[in-house]
């Protein structure tokens, strides 16, 4: 039997889309998912904090866990110890949390393993399962990255991103799936839509690299999916009038949703997030609704 060790792995949110990077663009952000391991007998015990607090007792749908266990058992090792999880990321909000759990689960068991570290490996396995790694790639490698196809499978590719561009992210208190989110897209588009959303990818790409405004808001335009998901976002539309009202340059849904992202100065990112959180709180105080000022992580997965 394999022996493990007692490790630890860290792994950034990440916002994706931006717009008309759909399915392409992903940039990780400043909230982390951190988990610790220490090897012990009598099966494997997890404990959840932060924002995982509410999935305890609820280990049936954890892609952490699918992760871990996938790479603990393929090595022929015994899952016995503690696992103890801690999130700083909205689940269900568009910032990333499956993507952050599969690489987290894959990066986490084999560093207890005593291999080097594989973010590709990472990076491809939570996209397989994942379908998309627009997410994954930005929390295995960290920045701004584009995801392509190629004859040999995904590749992640880095891109540039001027440090002049700050974010910030809301959302409402309900979450949008993956799944319902995908469920409300068009199955066909005509090609000038897809054209179209050529010419903003590139502008966008731009945008990003050389901050400019203007380029980053023709990049946040979008037809292939903005338009079909916003209705299922309440307040959506609202908190955006509200983040440009208050300095935001462009405002877009982050991933699939529920949550926004918005591109601005960075000094201006807490005015907008606060703005666009108070029309998701609409008067009230709820604690499931955030907002928040975010910052990009350069470095990704990263383990101990």
């Amino acid at each position: 039997m394999i022996p493990t060790r007692s490790a630890g792995v860290r792994v950034p949110c990440s916002t994706s889309n931006l717009g008309a990077g759909f399915d392409t663009l992903g940039l990780a952000l400043d909230r982390y998912l951190t988990v610790d391991f220490t090897p012990g007998d009598g099966g494997l015990h997890v404990s959840r904090t932060g924002t995982l607090s509410r999935l305890e007792g609820d280990s049936g749908d954890d892609l952490f866990l699918w992760a871990f266990s996938a790479v603990m058992t393929g090595a022929g090792a015994e899952l016995g110890g503690e696992l103890r999880m801690r999130s700083e990321i909205p689940v269900a909000r568009g910032l990333g949390s499956s993507a952050a759990a599969l690489v987290a689960g894959h990066e986490l068991a084999r560093a207890v393993l005593g291999f080097d570290p594989a973010p590709v490996e990472a990076f491809r396995a939570a996209a397989l399962r994942e379908g998309h790694g627009d997410n994954a790639a930005p929390c295995a490698f960290g920045g701004l990255q584009a995801v392509v196809p190629g004859l040999s499978g995904l590749h992640a590719l880095p891109l540039e991103l001027s440090g002049e561009v700050g974010f910030a992210y809301a959302a409402p208190s309900v979450g949008v799936s993956t799944a319902a989110a995908r469920t409300a897209l068009p199955r066909q588009v005509g090609h000038d839509v897809a054209t179209a959303g050529l010419g903003r990818l590139t502008a966008l790409l731009r945008g990003l690299a050389t901050c400019d405004p203007d380029l980053i808001r023709t990049g946040f335009e979008d037809e292939l999916h903005v338009p079909y998901r916003l209705p299922l976002i309440p307040g959506a539309a609202n908190a955006m009038g509200a983040a440009c009202d208050a300095g935001a340059w462009a405002v877009t849904i982050s991933g699939s949703g529920s949550g926004l992202i918005a591109a601005c100065a960075p000094e201006a990112a807490d005015q907008v997030a606060e703005a666009m959180n108070e029309v998701f709180l609409a008067g009230g105080d709820d604690p499931e609704c955030v907002g928040f000022a975010l910052k990009p992580d350069l470095e990704g997965v990263r383990c101990s």
